[in-house]
């Protein structure tokens, strides 16, 4: 039997990090037994359901490299077929119109209410004569269909591969509502239906599927249909144990806001597989073929996950470890695999040069490779990295304070300043050599001018080794900036 997975989301809206996450294992589960990983849009809610979160949906999959086998599907086009397999269980007797109004169901479910009982749809309509049911369809009486749940003292059980043996007592299972009395199936009827037509062998999906399991059993059994496997995933909740949604949490929990900011697919991936999985050990980062190879239902925990996500600054916007991670990939990654990235970033915000491309493309390379140690998304190459690449950038005020408040320096950056300009070779080497030399002649700290010069050339405190920078900026930019920065300093004086 070969394995068959199915992600259905519905397009209501964005693709989130627990959407993904499902989407994500589904993956991994197909690709590990050599299975189809099968794609189904589930758009049967016609009011919410919207083209534009469709195409967000693939492109969140195409960015995280989630690529499907077969689909994308639409429940749409099934939904006459999912009105005959409803028909074709009235006829088996497995189940039955309901004529019931929403008025008198809502009357008995306050009265069960007012004695603190919970409401369970006690059948009315279930012993209706096949006379009585003609009638009323000849009158024109609305109806609904439900699934006539057996009345012994059964139960639908199933063997969960992540929580184990569970079951449902038929008592315990109200006769469920499949078609609505517009004729609409209902989620929990085409689901199983498509489910089983598209030969799904492994239902993966949140545990919050567990409630509408044994539901979908029944409907399976009722139908002659093939019963899956399930494998029911731990909820991702936020640090009250709230659940994810965007309602409450804004686009922090949507796939997109990560992909906008600067993550790097692979790395979110990772962390996705780390909330709710363990590979039984200490290690932290896969590669996508180390992750098919380990993962396994035994690795999913059966607790909840917390995604300690918080909105901040542009650097502190969600889970610590996430950006961690996502820093760990960007400086450790190979070179040639994240340059594309970077590249694609630069064009986003407007600073791509065709020289980059050209001419200068070892250079563009090689700063990438000096200034990725210490940043954390994408974002910060063209933000906090512009000084590398742009003369117009911003200075840090804390930085300026801090670094360009000695009066002295007034002299010394234009004296510094000559001093490089008549260098013949520009190297990390000479340059360190001159600035310690003229401090020592002028009897300042090399320290003094270390950190002067740095928030001079790219308005930061911090960065890659200073003499690196200057080799990285050039002669003719370090020079012009060495000389700019002394109205700072004149600026802090006054």
């Amino acid at each position: 039997m070969q394995v068959r997975v199915r992600f259905a989301p519905s397009p209501t809206g964005y693709l989130h990090v627990g959407g993904a996450r499902t989407a994500l294992f589904n993956w991994l589960y197909a690709r590990k037994t050599g299975g189809k990983f099968i794609l189904r849009i589930e758009d049967t809610d016609l009011e919410r359901s919207t083209a534009q979160a469709v195409e967000t949906i693939l492109d969140g999959l195409r960015w995280l490299g989630l690529d499907w086998d077969e689909g994308p599907f639409y429940q749409t086009a099934n939904l006459e077929l999912h009105r005959q397999k409803a028909e074709e269980m009235v006829a088996s007797g497995h189940a039955y119109r309901c004529f019931c109004s929403k008025e008198l169901l809502e009357e008995r479910r306050k009265a069960f209410e007012a004695r603190k009982l919970p409401y369970k749809y006690e059948g009315t309509c279930r012993g209706l004569s096949s006379q009585e049911v003609v009638a009323r369809l000849a009158a024109g009486h609305p109806y609904v269909i439900r699934f006539a749940v057996p009345r012994d003292e059964g139960a639908v059980s199933w063997t969960d591969l992540v929580y184990g043996e569970q079951s449902k007592q038929h008592v315990d299972i109200e006769d469920f509502v499949m078609v609505r009395a517009d004729s609409s199936p209902l989620y929990i009827l085409s689901n199983a239906v498509d489910d089983a037509l598209q030969g799904v062998t492994h239902v993966i999906r949140g545990q919050d599927g567990i409630p509408n399991t044994p539901k979908q059993i029944l409907i399976y059994k009722a139908l002659g249909y093939k019963v899956p496997e399930f494998a029911h995933l731990p909820l991702i909740l936020d640090p009250s144990r709230a659940k994810l949604s965007k309602r409450l949490h804004g686009d922090v929990v949507m796939v997109k806001f990560y992909q906008e900011r600067g993550f790097l697919p692979d790395a979110l991936a990772n962390f996705l597989l780390l909330l709710g999985w363990s590979p039984g050990d200490d290690r932290e980062f896969f590669s996508r073929e180390e992750m098919i190879e380990a993962f396994s239902f035994e690795g999913i925990n059966r607790s909840n996950s917390i995604f300690n996500f918080r909105k901040g600054d542009e650097r502190n916007f969600t889970d610590p470890k996430a950006i961690w991670m996502n820093a760990e990939y960007i400086s450790k990654m190979p070179l040639d695999r994240l340059l594309p990235f970077v590249i694609a970033e630069f064009k986003q915000k407007g600073l791509w040069r065709s020289e980059y491309e050209s001419e200068r493309s070892e250079w563009f390379a090689k700063t990438i490779d000096l200034l990725r140690a210490r940043y954390r998304t994408l974002s910060d190459f063209t933000s906090l990295g512009r000084p590398y690449f742009e003369d117009d950038f911003d200075y840090e005020p804390a930085s300026v304070s801090k670094n360009l408040k000695d009066t002295s320096l007034v002299t010394l950056l234009p004296g510094l300043a000559d001093k490089l300009e008549k260098l013949q070779d520009f190297s990390a080497e000479a340059v360190e050599a001159v600035l310690r030399t003229y401090a020592s002649q002028c009897g300042v700290k090399a320290g003094l001018l270390i950190n002067a010069a740095r928030t001079a050339l790219t308005g930061q405190s911090v960065g890659p080794g200073m003499f690196d920078v200057f080799a990285t900026i050039g002669q003719r930019r370090s020079v012009e900036r060495l000389r700019r920065a002394v109205r700072l300093v004149v600026g802090q004086s006054a």
